[in-house]
């Protein structure tokens, strides 16, 4: 279970457009980057040469930043800080051609160009001042950060089982089984876990201990409403046996819960999503386990000869611990529920990697991991995971939870993707609440894609709302569970949906988001975001909004790509451009203000996706309105 974190302000933005586009109107290309081979070089003619201190321009192809794969090539960035007097160009075998820019941060300027895959070498030509320079040549990287080829393409959406759908009451009574509280000292006991009908009203335990019999059967029963929503990879909360109802204080990594079913209709869950075109994420503990896991409870009774006491880090001798004390033993975030793993003892480490072999091997297509920056010895431990979970199959998906810009975690050698709340939730969320502007969202959002490698933004895991956050549309002013949304947040909530599914990455909705529903979430005892899904509620207009951006990704190649520039403000409307130079390329624009707002198209003719007429001049976006444009013709 996630700590509800601080989040840092702006995390990012960038705007782009070459030269060339800018004169003639045409919608530029993006970039990103991930790692590689040389040494950073700042204006030098190789990178052998000593720095020139007036250099003013710099590209290091070992930094995933600078360099990396997507499926349309390898993207390659060059930054210049300050104004050149020409657009560079890039060279490859005796070939130039100019580099577009993708985006603005500050006084430097992204460039932004991507090579075929067989491409070995390649060098830049400057213009800095009065003559023309020329930087490199550099050799391609053998060892890249390369984007998963499927991930780009994907329309994720977040499952918390235990309040999804209940599809076999036959085993709602075995959460009562492996609650924590059965094992907690008598004395730090709260209340004791109560069993609820589908729709009672949200108890004092209805975070973790009110249980409404969610379950595995439950989600194979609405498949056809994920496929309805165009989704194709699927996140799973933890399945495995835990004492809670949210599933993050594991008892065992190998066995699924009882009370959400079996390992074989997990399997048989895992099959059929993939069977309706869905991939499957799960949901990976790393850093700590429930007062119910067996090697706690071993050390618990052993003390210190037992083989599991040095799993843990003890405060006081083992055998004197009490079970849900925090004072005794290391802990996640102070709750004594939650002893804390020693990730850096090789006897714990491979117990987690087994868990990573078993799931892998089950059919899991990724892994979502929680809290990694949490976990004790962190960047040797999460290697080791992704060279466990890549060489088993090296298209799995791996996404570390975070809860702010996080570029040091996306150098190829841990993550493909975050969590990326500091765009879903901090940017877009607050764009379409209107506490930060169009104009602040766009340098915003330019510092965090020039950070990322484009291999990590081609992937990242773009969320706004999810099971720590309250629900989307209470966010956005529509009230808590009971009351009725407004007009005016229903529609703040379909232009943060439409910029989500703008991104690059996986747009990922949380279940009962894409229904309208509400609650308040990110702490306390209520949780009402994660209150069951009330399925004769769902909201129709909500839902075909959703599966109408779902049609138009899957549509438009330009929008899967890992393409975006172009990130700029005019007054209230945001606007940036997606698709590498091959693909028709889409502007998406959205009025982040509560008054209709105008907005000149760049030159040409352009196709409204959202009503397939043809569109040139200015245009006019409703209140909170969005619209997405295809170019027809220059």
């Amino acid at each position: 279970m996630s700590r509800r974190q601080a989040r840092s302000g702006a995390a990012i933005l960038c705007m782009a457009c070459a030269a060339a586009c800018a004169a003639s109107g045409a919608t530029p290309t993006p970039g990103t980057a991930p790692p590689a081979a040389p040494a950073a070089v700042v204006g030098a003619a190789h990178p052998a040469e000593p720095v020139d201190a007036r250099a003013r321009a710099s590209h290091d192809p070992s930094d995933p930043a600078d360099l990396s794969e997507v499926p349309a090539g390898i993207v390659v960035r060059l930054r210049i800080h300050g104004d050149p007097t020409v657009a560079p160009r890039i060279v490859v075998d005796g070939r130039a051609s100019v580099m577009p820019l993708q985006l603005r941060v500050g006084d430097t300027l992204v460039f932004r160009t991507v090579l075929p895959a067989a491409t070995t070498r390649y060098a830049f030509e400057t213009h800095l001042g009065p003559s023309s320079r020329t930087l490199g040549p550099f050799d391609v990287p053998t060892e890249r950060f390369r984007a998963v080829p499927w991930v780009g393409g994907s329309v994720g959406y977040q499952v918390f089982p235990e309040r999804f759908a209940n599809g076999d009451r036959d085993n709602d009574s075995l959460a009562l089984a492996t609650d924590e509280w059965t094992f907690l000292s008598p004395r730090l006991r709260g209340a004791r876990p109560t069993l609820a009908h589908w729709d009672d009203a949200p108890g004092e335990s209805h975070c973790c201990h009110q249980y409404f019999g969610g379950d595995l059967q439950g989600i194979r029963d609405h498949l056809a409403h994920l496929d309805s929503l165009g989704v194709t990879l699927l996140y799973l909360n933890p399945v495995f046996s835990a004492g809670s109802a949210h599933g993050y204080d594991t008892w065992d990594h190998l066995a699924v819960e009882p009370s959400l079913g079996t390992e074989a209709l997990l399997r048989t869950l895992v099959q059929e999503a993939r069977a309706h075109g869905m991939r499957v994420l799960w949901d990976f503990v790393p850093n700590h386990v429930g007062v119910g896991h067996a090697a706690f409870r071993d050390a618990l009774a052993r003390g210190r000869v037992s083989p599991y006491a040095s799993w843990f880090t003890w405060s006081v001798d083992p055998r004197e611990a009490e079970p849900g004390n925090a004072a005794h033993y290391a802990t996640f975030a102070g709750i004594g529920a939650m002893p804390k793993l020693a990730t850096a003892e090789p006897a714990v480490r491979a117990h987690l990697m087994d868990a990573v072999r078993k799931w892998t091997a089950l059919g899991f297509a990724g892994i979502r991991v929680d809290v990694p920056w949490e976990v004790t010895d962190a960047p040797a431990f999460f290697r080791e995971l992704r060279r466990t979970a890549k060489g088993l199959d090296p298209d799995q998906y791996l996404v570390g939870e975070y809860w702010t810009q996080g570029a040091e975690w996306l150098r190829g050698d841990r993550f493909d993707a975050l969590m990326n709340y500091a765009v879903g939730r901090d940017l877009l969320a607050a764009v379409a609440a209107g506490t930060i502007g169009a104009d602040s969202a766009a340098r915003a959002l330019s510092r965090v894609l020039a950070a990322y490698p484009d291999a990590a933004t081609a992937m990242q895991f773009n969320v706004i709302a999810t099971h720590d956050t309250p629900r989307l549309l209470t966010m956005l002013g529509g009230g808590d569970l009971g009351a009725t949304a407004s007009p005016d947040s229903r529609a703040r909530q379909r232009l943060a949906s439409a910029m989500l599914f703008a991104l690059p990455g996986v747009p990922v909705t949380f279940q009962g988001d894409e229904c309208a529903f509400l609650g308040t979430g990110g702490g306390g005892s209520g949780e009402r975001n994660r209150y069951p899904m009330q399925w004769g509620r769902c909201d129709p207009a909500m839902v075909a909004h959703y599966a109408a951006l779902a049609r138009l990704r899957r549509a438009e190649p330009a929008l899967t790509s890992a393409a975006i520039a172009d990130v700029r403000a005019d007054g209230t409307v945001l606007r940036w451009s997606r698709g590498e130079t091959d693909q028709p390329g889409i502007l998406a624009i959205f009025n982040t203000g509560a008054a209709p707002a105008a907005h000149r198209l760049p030159f040409g003719t352009w196709l409204d996706l959202t009503t397939g007429l043809p569109a040139t001049g200015t245009v006019t976006l409703e209140s909170h309105g969005w619209r997405w444009f295809r170019r027809a013709t220059r």
